[in-house]
């Protein structure tokens, strides 16, 4: 296993240096900062439009063969970052790897929020060819909460002199205004997203309007003493945040060889996406109490005792139950999965008192009188009978083991690469090789049992 990469995208008129104090407060961090075309190191490179840098920034990232990276978009760089995660969220090859987002005072894909006088002001900077230092003085000072030290303020000033011509307003002019919602969509990668707490266009408010709704999973948050340029005025705050995020993600990655697998052509879009949506944490708004995913955790801890994460695994499991997803069966004697689960776990609490409460030992116990067909009532319309609990534990066993099996952690684990049969050709790639001990030179290496 590796720790996820960090790329980093700078803002319109910077360059990967913006980052420099920032990769110097993560020393453990695998960090690539990046220059978009037509700025910094790449500004003779000219414009480039919004999808082609979308497509630059996926090209590198397979260029790189990134198993595990998370993308981190400052500005302008954000909305390129958002339009790749939707991209890999949907299953494109080569950007699985994609396991979190930060946004930080980040364009959205909507058109940015900008006065107008203030952009056409920015777009007459340019007017003669190349800005002047004073223009390019204002436009540092103005995006900061109070002025930055002499070599960070002439740093800044010189990364916006050196920027292309062509590139500043190709931004300002078009790229800022192009509208990329749909595309965008609902993106099933967790974001980190961060607002300075003294940003005009790009504050909180906008944030919280226009780029947290693309995300199913996203924590907000207000990085106190900045403006729009945090890398250069918390670089330390910002550094703990995004190594923060980065570790939370990284819980999602895979072994190197099934993660290269999954990126590859030998897996098709759809199947790609639907797994990688699995080592998402289900969207919130369950249908379900706290103390029925209590409960739920807990059979999963029972029925799995070294799976880890079992409130995850509880919590995907309690949200296939309520949206109806199942596994296209049940029991006669039973209600509707819903209904079933609902009082089966009813029942549960009942005869326990609270299930998540008891010692596992005691849970133990109780779940054997259950498959016993000695707890459960008759009488009472909320719970259901010891015989109905009985074909209900067996289908909570069924159920818990089935979305366990479903996941690509649990895959790579166990070694089965059978979803890596088709890809999106004509002509679908399947096995050659199909003795016993005979693999194929594409499958991943398998470690005998002693």
């Amino acid at each position: 296993m590796t720790g996820p990469t960090l790329v980093f995208l700078h803002a319109l008129g910077a360059s990967a240096g913006e980052w420099k104090q920032v990769l110097d407060h993560l020393p453990n961090q695998a960090c690539v900062a990046l220059d978009l075309p037509g700025f910094g190191a790449a500004a003779k490179a000219g414009h480039c439009d919004v999808e082609v840098m979308a497509d630059w920034l996926a090209d590198e990232i397979r260029s790189r063969a990134l198993i595990s990276c998370v993308l981190v978009g400052h500005s302008m760089g954000g909305k390129i970052v958002t339009l790749v995660a939707a991209r890999a969220a949907a299953g494109e090859i080569g950007l699985s790897g994609v396991l979190g987002v930060v946004l930080v005072a980040a364009s959205p894909p909507s058109p940015e929020p900008m006065d107008e006088e203030r952009r056409n002001q920015m777009i007459d900077w340019f007017a003669n060819g190349q800005i002047a230092g004073v223009d390019a003085a204002t436009f540092v000072d103005a995006s900061t909460a109070t002025t930055l030290a002499k070599p960070l303020r002439d740093t800044a000033i010189d990364d916006v002199r050196r920027s292309s011509r062509e590139a500043w307003l190709g931004w300002l002019e078009r790229g800022s205004r192009e509208d990329w919602s749909a595309e965008a969509g609902r993106i099933a990668i967790p974001a980190l997203i961060l607002a300075g707490a003294e940003d005009g266009d790009l504050g909180e408010d906008a944030q919280r309007r226009l780029n947290l709704p693309h995300y199913i999973t996203a924590d907000m948050q207000v990085v106190r003493g900045a403006a729009h340029l945090i890398p250069y005025e918390q670089p330390q705050a910002l550094a703990a945040l995004i190594n923060g995020h980065a570790t939370n993600v990284a819980l999602a990655a895979l072994p190197a060889h099934f993660a290269t697998l999954l990126a590859s052509d030998r897996v098709s879009h759809r199947t790609r996406a639907t797994l990688l949506d699995r080592m998402r944490a289900p969207a919130s708004g369950s249908v379900w109490t706290t103390e029925e995913q209590a409960t739920v955790a807990a059979l999963v801890a029972q029925i799995l005792p070294d799976c880890d994460g079992e409130a995850v695994l509880a919590d995907r499991i309690l949200a296939g139950i309520a949206d109806g997803a199942g596994d296209g069966w049940r029991f006669a004697t039973l209600p509707p999965d819903r209904e079933a689960w609902r009082r089966g776990l009813a029942t549960l609490t009942k005869a326990a008192g609270g299930f998540a409460a008891l010692h596992p030992d005691a849970q133990t116990r109780l779940l054997e009188r259950v498959n016993g067909g000695e707890v459960g009532s008759t009488g009472d319309i909320t719970q259901l009978s010891p015989e109905q609990m009985v074909l209900w534990f067996e289908d909570v066993r069924a159920e818990t083991v089935r979305v366990w099996m479903s996941l690509p952690a649990t895959m790579a684990a166990i070694g089965y690469d059978g979803f890596a049969v088709g890809g999106d050709g004509r002509r679908k790639q399947g096995y050659i090789r199909t003795g016993a001990d005979d693999p194929e030179a594409w499958q991943q290496a398998r470690e005998r049992l002693s």
